[in-house]
């Protein structure tokens, strides 16, 4: 004979910190397993850091191509992350009416914009942790204190995901794929990564240097390459990026 109540079902929500957890877990498994997200997040990033440090294909200046190459892949890895793919993931999400059903269920909708940022994080340490044993095997000497590379990544990953929220959240799917996918290839190009910023012209130098992929790959470089401290001018750039990006795309995000 059984108490009374044994079986007796418990409704409620489950505690906070056990729902952010378990999203954060799905989130970063649905990130991984996306085959489209991880050619975007790690294979890119790793080919262009392999193939330009072997390849004299650009000139990076004075010292070893791999020096200048490694601190802009990791900043083009956080933005293929925070930016770019959490924009279309987070697009198509709210097309298929996912963030409705999500929204309406007991998590809390900020939860859920923080267990989308904990999934960003994890894969950004995957990434980071990949990419940085690629560059050190193709001779890479990095330099600098980690505490100011640490602050870099984090105002990189808030810049790059308020701006991705704000595209997934504002525009339809299909136009969040293309303008997220032509913004990667632009940045790329123009914002430090591959190409020095000084082999532009003057005029455009000083708008490029405020772009927050110029400011995460132009600080992490003197940091890791330069031995610099925390370079305060790219820090503030970074900060003004993620205050806007966030704001904006809590202002201004639909969720369906």
């Amino acid at each position: 004979m059984t108490a009374t109540g044994t079986y007796a079902p418990k409704p409620g929500r489950a505690p906070l910190g056990r729902m952010l957890a378990a999203q954060t877990a799905l989130e970063t498994r649905l990130l991984l397993r996306n085959g489209e997200q991880l050619l975007l997040t790690v294979v890119i990033p790793t080919l262009l850091l392999t193939l330009f440090s072997v390849v004299d294909i650009v000139d990076t200046g004075p010292g070893r191509a791999v020096d200048f190459l490694a601190p802009g892949v990791l900043a083009l890895a956080v933005m293929s992350t925070a930016f770019t793919g959490q924009a279309i993931a987070t697009g198509f999400e709210r097309r298929y009416g996912v963030l409705k059903r999500l929204g309406a269920s007991p998590m809390p909708r900020w939860a859920l914009m923080t267990a989308k940022t904990g999934s960003v994080l994890v894969t950004e340490v995957l990434q980071i942790a990949l990419l940085t044993v690629v560059a050190l095997a193709l001779g890479w000497s990095p330099h600098g204190n980690p505490p100011a590379v640490l602050l870099l990544l984090l105002l990189g990953t808030a810049a790059f995901s308020g701006l991705g929220l704000l595209m997934a959240g504002t525009l339809k799917a299909e136009a969040t794929l293309a303008a997220a996918n032509l913004v990667f290839l632009l940045l790329l190009v123009g914002g430090g990564v591959l190409v020095p910023l000084d082999r532009f012209p003057d005029a455009a130098q000083s708008v490029l240097g405020l772009l927050p992929i110029a400011a995460l790959s132009d600080g992490l470089r003197d940091v890791l390459q330069h031995g610099a401290g925390v370079p305060w001018g790219d820090v503030g750039i970074l900060a003004v990026w993620a205050v806007l990006g966030l704001g904006a795309a809590a202002r201004f995000f639909k969720w369906e």
